[in-house]
C-alpha cells in the first residue's frame, strides 16, 4: 500500500466515523440510548471475534489476568464515553457533537500530565485555550446557550481522551489490538444492556426500527473502520494521519447538513473551524518539532 492509498484509507474511516454520528442520531427517534449502545457493541464484538481467533493463533505468549484487567478497563472507560456521547445526542446536534467529541486530541496530553506525569509538549496550553475559545463561539457567544447535551459531550471526550491513554499502554504490553477491541466492545455491550434492561423499554418493533442505524454503526463505524485506520497507519505518518482522521468532524457536520438539515449561524462555523485547528495543531507540531530534532 502507498502513502497516498493509506491517506485514502484512513479518509474512508473518518467518513464512515461521521456517518455514525447522523446515524446515532436518527436512531434516537426509535429507540432508547441504551440499548442502542447494547445492541451496537454486540454487533461489532460478533465482526471482530474471528480476527481475535487468527490474531492469538499467530500471538507469541498467552494474555495474563493483568492484561484482561487492563482489556476490562478500558472497555469501561469506552462505555462511559459512549454512554456520556449517546445521551448527549438526544439534547445537542449532530454538528456540535462532531466537533466537541473532537476534543479528545486535547484532553489525551492533559490526562498524561495529571495521571502519568509526563511533561506535555509546549503547543497543548495554546491548543487547549483554541479548543475552548472555539467551544464558546460553537455557543453563539454565550455559554447559557450550551445545552446538556453538549456538556455530555465534553464529558465524553474526556472517557475517549481516557480510553485512548489506556488502550495505547494495553496495547503496547501485550501486542494484541484486536483482542483488546473485542474485549472492550464487549464490556460496552454488556454494561449497555444491563442498564437498558432496568430503565428502558424495548420490542421487536423498536429493533427493526432502528436496524439499520444499529447495523451501520456495529458493523461500519465500531469495526470496519478501527481495522482501516489499524492498516493504513502502518504506511503514513502520524501527522498526515491526524490530518485524514480529524476531518471526521468535517464529514459529520456536512452529513447532518445533508441528511437533517441542520445549520448554525456563521459565529458557530467559526467556532468549529477554530476547534478543527486547535485538533489538528495539537497533533502536527510535536510531530514537526520531532522531524526537526531527528533531522539536526
Amino acid at each position: 500500500m502507498t502513502r497516498v492509498q493509506a491517506n485514502l484509507v484512513l479518509l474512508l474511516a473518518a467518513a464512515i466515523w461521521g456517518g455514525g454520528f447522523v446515524a446515532q442520531s436518527t436512531a434516537m427517534k426509535a429507540i432508547g440510548p441504551f440499548w442502542f449502545i447494547g445492541l451496537r457493541f454486540a454487533v461489532a464484538t460478533l465482526v471482530v471475534l474471528p480476527f481475535v481467533w487468527l490474531e492469538a493463533r499467530k500471538a507469541a505468549r498467552p494474555l495474563t489476568n493483568s492484561n484482561r484487567l487492563a482489556f476490562l478497563l478500558v472497555g469501561l472507560a469506552l462505555f462511559c464515553g459512549a454512554a456520556s456521547q449517546q445521551i448527549g445526542l438526544l439534547t445537542t446536534t449532530v454538528t456540535n457533537s462532531s466537533f466537541i467529541t473532537g476534543l479528545y486530541v486535547i484532553f489525551v496530553p492533559l490526562i498524561a500530565v495529571v495521571f502519568l506525569r509526563r511533561a506535555p509538549h509546549w503547543i497543548i496550553w495554546p491548543g487547549a485555550l483554541l479548543a475552548l475559545s472555539g467551544i464558546f463561539l460553537l455557543s453563539g457567544g454565550q455559554l447559557s446557550q450550551l445545552t446538556k447535551g453538549d456538556g455530555l459531550t465534553v464529558i465524553c471526550a474526556v472517557f475517549w481522551a481516557i480510553q485512548i491513554t489506556l488502550a495505547g499502554i494495553a496495547v503496547s504490553k501485550t501486542g494484541r489490538p484486536l483482542a483488546l477491541s473485542a474485549t472492550q466492545f464487549a464490556v460496552t455491550a454488556v454494561a449497555a444492556l444491563a442498564v437498558a434492561v432496568a430503565v428502558e423499554p424495548i420490542s421487536f418493533e423498536i429493533i427493526r426500527a432502528a436496524a439499520g442505524e444499529i447495523l451501520y454503526v456495529g458493523v461500519f463505524s465500531s469495526a470496519l473502520a478501527f481495522v482501516l485506520q489499524v492498516i493504513a497507519q502502518r504506511y503514513t505518518t502520524a501527522s498526515q494521519a491526524a490530518i485524514f482522521l480529524s476531518s471526521e468532524a468535517l464529514f459529520g457536520s456536512a452529513l447532518a447538513a445533508i441528511f437533517l438539515g441542520e445549520t448554525m449561524p456563521s459565529l458557530g462555523y467559526t467556532g468549529c473551524a477554530i476547534m478543527l485547528a486547535a485538533m489538528l495543531i495539537v497533533e502536527l507540531v510535536p510531530e514537526l518539532d520531532r522531524r526537526r530534532a531527528s533531522a539536526a
